[in-house]
């Protein structure tokens, strides 16, 4: 007589259902992100994700250069299907290393202007970081301001405050000043900023916003996402924020962005997670949290940085910053400017 087996749900229901929510958690797609974006900065981003698609996000945080030489030494066998970064100038540099590849989305295409992505497709920007002037309210009218280059004239000197040339968003300022004016002419005005400050460079916008702020000096160039998180602060401060170069170019913007991965071994959820977070959902949790502005069009600033009014916008792409990132530094060095 042949044996008759029962079905394996009735013989062991406890085995299976382990063996069902086992195989439930093998299937659950999960995108690892390399990120040198704080990541008080970005959980929020990502557990919205996760709330709204099921994916899990794993982040591996650290400073840009770190994470780069990271990326190169694991090679094909790196589990970072993502890397997010701020400043166009390390996502070329990424790009030159051959840690990106290239992705083909209509979305991100729709979502991101031409000049805040990678001509090539390897990187996007998530969000726009305008670099511009900002005053001491009590001495100075925003009449006598216009352009960067005016800050070098002999009308600002022992009035400006920099932060150091060390940090890569001067460095990217510089850079695109050299693509649209020429090194000869950026290299005077940056060697007239060098004469016209106030005091020796500061380490951080914050501490440049807080000399402004007390009248050390009446004049700075910082991010505007650290002066909306100061005023945030304090609304009383008496700094004010000037669009710089309206007349002409438009101010310098920078951008956090992200790329997916050379050997990115889930390539394609990586571009979901990319695109998602160039989305409506995603760019506003940007710019509320942030105070950065978005890239999406369709989205409205933050209040806080709402009523600071439209802007024209360098429409130099950002890629420049990388290209002429060497050429900005060996300037500012010749200049003087530490």
């Amino acid at each position: 007589m042949k044996t008759r087996f029962k079905p394996l749900a009735f013989v062991f229901p406890a085995a299976l259902a382990a063996l069902l929510s086992f195989a439930g958690s093998v299937s659950a797609e999960t995108v690892t992100v390399y990120s040198a974006r704080n990541e008080q900065l970005i959980k929020p981003l990502f557990d919205a994700y996760t709330k709204e698609t099921g994916t899990k996000v794993q982040v591996l945080t650290d400073k840009e250069g770190p994470l780069l030489e990271r990326l190169k030494a694991e090679g094909a066998k790196s589990p970072a299907d993502v890397l997010i970064t701020v400043d166009a100038g390390n996502l070329w540099h990424a790009s030159r290393m051959g840690l990106l590849q290239p992705i083909k989305s209509s979305v991100l295409n729709t979502n991101v202007p031409a000049n805040l992505r990678d001509p090539k497709g390897e990187w996007y920007a998530l969000s726009i970081r305008a670099r511009t002037i900002i005053y001491n309210k009590k001495f100075v009218n925003p009449s006598q301001l216009s352009t960067y280059e005016a800050l070098a004239e002999p009308e600002w000197k022992g009035k400006l405050c920099l932060r150091t040339s060390k940090k890569v968003y001067n460095q990217s300022l510089v850079a695109t000043m050299i693509a649209t004016l020429g090194e000869k002419r950026t290299e005077d005005v940056v060697r007239g900023w060098v004469a016209n400050l106030a005091t020796e460079v500061f380490a951080d916008d914050n501490a440049v916003i807080k000399a402004v702020g007390a009248g050390q000096c009446e004049v700075g160039i910082v991010n505007t996402y650290y002066l909306a998180r100061a005023l945030d602060k304090d609304p009383n401060m008496p700094v004010g924020l000037f669009w710089a170069n309206q007349k002409e170019r438009g101010v310098h913007v920078n951008i956090s962005g992200a790329g997916v991965t050379r050997a990115a071994p889930n390539a394609a959820g990586g571009q979901r997670l990319i695109e998602w977070l160039s989305s409506e959902t995603a760019q506003g949790i940007y710019t509320n949290d942030d105070f950065e502005y978005p890239v999406n069009q369709k989205v409205k600033p933050d209040s806080i940085i709402r009523h600071w009014g439209p802007y024209k916008m360098d429409l130099i792409n950002v890629s420049k910053a990388g290209e002429l990132q060497g050429a900005a530094t060996r300037l500012m060095d010749r200049a003087g400017y530490r």
